[in-house]
């Protein structure tokens, strides 16, 4: 599997939702970003969903939840938090808020629990009340 291949994938799909949640509905090249990004994300289902699907089946056991798995870009935010590049040039992203795809789980009770697909390195986060509380899965 060449991870750093899905990274930059899933990275440049990132860049533009983020580029896209900060124009508006009248920009002229708002229509244009979003055919190319819907495109983005149909090429990474194709192409990782048979990778990623047998991870989120491990997550949701381990979660407890009957909640139904999803293809990979349905655990996209809509806004990523850019972090500081790493020694290597390498830019981490993260995430907060009411992002991702909510699941129920008996584990933690009644709270508002989501999970996040992010990149560098690609890896499934889990949101609790809107806070980034841990790593569920990772590329590498």
């Amino acid at each position: 599997m060449n991870w750093d291949k899905l990274d930059q994938q899933l990275t440049d799909i990132v860049i533009k939702r983020n580029q896209l949640s900060q124009m508006d509905y009248s920009d002229e090249s708002y229509d244009d970003l979003e055919e190319e990004l819907h495109d983005l994300e149909d090429d990474f289902n194709e192409e990782y969903e048979e990778i990623l699907e047998p991870q989120l089946e491990k997550i949701y056991a381990k979660l407890k939840s009957d909640t139904d798995i999803l293809l990979p870009t349905a655990y996209l935010a809509n806004f990523y938090k850019e972090m500081q590049p790493d020694s290597r040039g390498i830019v981490s992203y993260e995430v907060e808020g009411k992002e991702g795809v909510p699941i129920e789980s008996d584990q933690l009770g009644k709270v508002d629990m989501r999970i996040v697909l992010v990149p560098n390195p690609a890896r499934f986060v889990l949101l609790v009340n809107g806070k980034q509380l841990k790593e569920l899965w990772r590329s590498r």
